[in-house]
């Protein structure tokens, strides 16, 4: 059964860049898309980005574009979510989960091998 494993959050300032894996375990990894999703206090989880099954189509919600990169690296089974130009708003927990997607749009709902999340705060 997959598996994933969020990590590399933290306290950054505005502007500033933090870089999250997601670890997966099991051999079935490479069938599946990966997307990241965040949940601030109070809100509901929001998608940030997706990755299809073989890396070559992304796609990112409107309010990381330009500063957020989503890749995989399948010898060490890693999603990255490289965030660059953080701000405020870009803080919640982040978790990572799996999907037999397209990427084309990429609901929660959707989703499955939900990984524990890491907390990311932007603040100064």
């Amino acid at each position: 059964q997959l598996q994933l494993v969020e990590s590399g959050g933290g306290l950054v300032q505005p502007g500033g860049s933090l870089r999250l894996s997601c670890v997966g375990s099991g051999y079935t990894w490479d069938y599946y898309a990966i997307g990241w999703f965040r949940q601030a206090p109070g809100k509901e989880r929001e998608g940030v980005s997706c990755i299809s099954q073989s890396g070559g189509s992304t796609n990112y919600a409107d309010s990381v574009k330009g500063r957020f990169t989503t890749s995989r690296d399948y010898g060490r089974k890693t999603v990255y979510l490289q965030m660059n130009g953080l701000k405020p708003e870009d803080t919640g927990v982040y978790h990572c989960a799996a999907a037999r997607i397209r990427c084309d749009q990429f609901s929660p709902a959707d989703f499955g091998s939900w990984g524990q999340g890491t907390q990311v705060t932007v603040s100064s």
